[in-house]
């Protein structure tokens, strides 16, 4: 009889360790990076309902953020750093709640196309999507936290790199700059070329060039 009792108290014991552990994962503060592509090939930058609903969809992890948790916005297209100004930093916290700061992204973001038409953004001629991963590769540890890649982009790598629409190649990452980090997810894949052969075509070159680089997981998403 006590042995049982005793058997009981210890599995008693381990379960509770587990499912604090499981919780403490659970809780553990994330990084997510969400990149804009300004290119005028992308049509978050002229289409005003995409842009919303792109928006709606990008900031959906945001919104169940654990406190201490980092989101980082960016745009890209032109290697230019004048060009690419529109910066926002955000720390999850008790001032910033995760609902509210997805609400503001989610806003700014869906009205990428009017700051287009206003003249407050610049629409740019070239698509540097491997410059702009390969700059944040630098100021993000992937290892410091679970890191979240988003980038809301056709995908059409157009640099001195590779020129993916015109049937090119991206070159194979040089070792493992995003070893550890947890996904790389690219919205409105292949939007534009009218395509779904383009847009398999580049969805397997984005994932190889994701896996080689150090992702955990790869999506990359026509329409959602």
């Amino acid at each position: 009889m006590r042995l049982f009792v005793l058997i009981v108290a210890i599995l008693g014991t381990l379960a509770a360790v587990f499912v604090n552990r499981a919780a403490e994962a659970a809780e553990a503060p994330r990084t997510v990076v969400i990149g804009l592509d300004l290119s005028k090939s992308n049509p978050l930058v002229t289409d005003d309902a995409y842009a919303a609903r792109a928006g709606a969809k990008a900031v959906e992890e945001i919104e169940t953020l654990p406190p201490h948790s980092r989101v980082m916005l960016r745009t890209f297209g032109s290697y230019d750093v004048t060009a690419n100004a529109l910066k926002v930093d955000q720390v999850i916290s008790a001032r910033a709640k995760p609902d509210a700061v997805a609400d503001g992204l989610r806003i700014l973001i869906a009205n990428i196309p009017k700051l287009v038409r206003d003249g407050k953004l610049e629409a740019q001629g070239f698509t540097n999507i491997l410059p702009f991963l390969d700059t944040m590769s630098q100021v993000v540890d992937c290892a410091a936290q679970p890191t979240d890649y988003i980038l809301l982009t056709d995908g059409f790598e157009d640099s001195e790199y590779a020129k993916l629409k015109a049937g090119g190649k991206l070159p194979q990452p040089s070792g493992e700059p995003f070893k550890g980090c947890a996904s790389l997810t690219i919205l409105g894949l292949g939007q534009g070329a009218g395509s779904p052969a383009v847009t398999q075509r580049v969805r397997h070159e984005w994932r190889d060039w994701a896996r080689a680089a150090g992702f955990r997981h790869f999506a990359g998403l026509y329409d959602w």
